[in-house]
């Protein structure tokens, strides 16, 4: 039979993901969509607690920020196109007030230090080997940022990061990792996205780096882990109708196939069975019905109330509030 794919395999987990673990999410923007998807299927999961971060000493810098639970003051703040910026996050929490930077950086590293102790998994994506360093010009020198906020370039310097430096940067975030909370399993992405402005020699040289740095850190520590979304993307799907205009980042198929495919290898059966019952009641909850009044409409309702109500029963850590609200709605109350 003729193949239009090349195999491939991903070998199976030695421990399964729980749809019930929470689910702590780190890194690029590739991490969005997996985290998007996890949201969906109503798992508790907490995404990017610094915004999207692409290089491995960015990402580590910040989960050591929640471990220590860090405060931000006002120096670890500045003023650029008249807004309040921190190097070590996302322009998503930069603001015209200085206070509500701070405030919103500050609130943000404390849920996630809350939710990163009782996690049972913390999902990072690695982008990019490359990071960005300030000059003189920056006011301050040799700071590596998680992001540039559009300042000039003359405020940079742009270094490929060394492994080594990579690896014993992540050994001992690993072991503050495992101090904060023992139970902690950590599964390492490498986003399938390409760095095209770095260049495509370079981004090359750049997700090298990144896969020897994620295979020795899973070599060495058995709660280490790696989920090949860069592969499925590159390699297995291997094709433009897989990505969007730009013909960089994956498209929203791109990103289903891969969650399908995780949750393939991660989740056991009763698990996939359960998101199975989560979509046919989103999919429900979005079903809008033109005469809302008839008897066809408020059975629909009222049945998709009571699969609502079961499955809430059975699992009580689902928050089903939405979907119940939407069924048990005008007209949609079941006699239970």
């Amino acid at each position: 039979m003729l193949s239009l794919q090349l195999p491939f395999s991903i070998p199976a987990p030695t421990v399964c993901l729980r749809h019930s673990d929470k689910v702590m999410l780190t890194g690029s923007c590739f991490t969005e969509h997996i985290g998007g998807h996890m949201a969906m299927a109503k798992m508790q999961v907490y995404s990017n607690p610094h915004g999207i971060l692409f290089n491995p000493n960015s990402i580590a810098g910040g989960l050591q920020a929640c471990i220590k639970g860090r405060r931000y003051c006002d120096e670890d703040l500045f003023c650029h196109n008249e807004t309040w910026n921190s190097w070590d996050f996302h322009s998503r929490f930069s603001h015209t007030s200085k206070e509500v930077a701070l405030s919103s950086m500050n609130d943000a590293i404390a849920r996630a230090s809350a939710f990163l102790a009782e996690a049972r998994w913390l999902i990072i994506t690695f982008g990019s080997a490359y990071q960005y360093f300030t000059t003189s010009q920056a006011g301050k020198a040799g700071y590596g940022v998680a992001n540039c906020h559009k300042a000039p370039g003359q405020w940079f310097e742009k270094k490929l990061l060394d492994i080594g430096h990579m690896q014993e940067t992540w050994e001992q975030l690993i072991a503050s990792l495992l101090a904060f909370n023992p139970a902690l399993q950590l599964i390492f992405t490498l986003s399938p996205v390409r760095h095209v402005r770095d260049g495509l020699i370079e981004n090359n040289r750049s997700k090298a780096r990144l896969h020897e740095l994620i295979h020795t850190l899973a070599d060495r520590h058995a709660h280490c882990h790696y989920f090949p979304a860069y592969e499925l993307v590159i390699d297995v799907l291997r094709d433009y109708r897989f990505f969007e205009q730009d013909m960089v980042h994956p498209n929203p198929l791109a990103a289903q196939y891969v969650w399908e495919q995780f949750v393939d290898v991660y989740m056991t059966a009763p698990d996939r069975d359960l998101l199975r019952r989560i979509g046919e009641l989103a999919a429900g909850a979005k079903h809008r019905h033109r005469f809302p009044e008839t008897g066809a409409a408020v059975v629909f309702r009222n049945a998709m109330l009571l699969k609502a109500r079961q499955l809430q029963k059975a699992f009580p850590y689902l928050d089903l509030s939405e979907e119940l609200k939407v069924f048990g709605g005008k007209g949609g109350r079941a006699a239970l």
